[in-house]
């Protein structure tokens, strides 16, 4: 993907063209995920640069919010606009009680300040003491035998369980514990 887009996928983005997206149509990119299906990711994206600067704006909390939960609904109804399209089976739902796992490390990434080079930190208008860890079959195993979660399930329901758990060990960086977790999962020691 950073190949098509000449390494400088901001501005590739910004100035994409529909004859540079028909050149992806057939190209096999990562598994589910092909070419028709990076090709309406770019024009989401392109649409979505057109009308606001920056991909924070697309999910600030609003008021009363305490986690992710709308916020990832309301980018993800953005991103789909009306478009019909299969790729929007690669943005998960909350309202489906997905986990949202890659967009909440996404998040991660954006908005948690981390001295060690591991976030990004770049966006300064959302609080990491909103972050949830990203829930996958690793975080969750873990959490299970730490006693952090009970729920069998990796949903939206389990996020905000161990979500209750981590923000009282730390509520102002619960993602914090997230390659503690991570780590400890795929070890296969613990």
């Amino acid at each position: 993907m950073l190949d098509f887009m000449e390494h400088t996928p901001y501005d590739f983005v910004l100035n994409v063209s529909e004859k540079d997206l028909r050149n992806l149509e057939n190209k096999s990119i990562h598994r589910t995920f092909n070419g028709e299906d990076f090709a309406e990711f770019l024009r989401n994206l392109n649409r979505i640069y057109q009308q606001t600067e920056t991909l924070e704006n697309l999910f600030v909390l609003k008021d009363n919010e305490t986690n992710f939960y709308h916020a990832l609904y309301r980018f993800r109804a953005e991103f789909i606009g009306g478009s019909s399209h299969r790729s929007h089976k690669h943005v998960s739902s909350t309202y489906k009680n997905s986990s949202a796992k890659r967009l909440m490390m996404f998040l991660r990434w954006m908005v948690r300040q981390d001295n060690k080079g591991v976030d990004f930190g770049l966006w300064k208008n959302i609080e990491q003491k909103y972050l949830s860890v990203p829930l996958d079959v690793h975080t969750g195993n873990i959490s299970r035998r730490l006693e952090l979660i009970t729920r069998k399930q990796n949903d939206w329901k389990t996020v905000e369980e161990m979500d209750s758990a981590l923000r009282k060990l730390n509520p102002e960086d619960p993602a914090k514990y997230d390659f503690a977790l991570f780590g400890l999962g795929v070890s296969k020691d613990f």
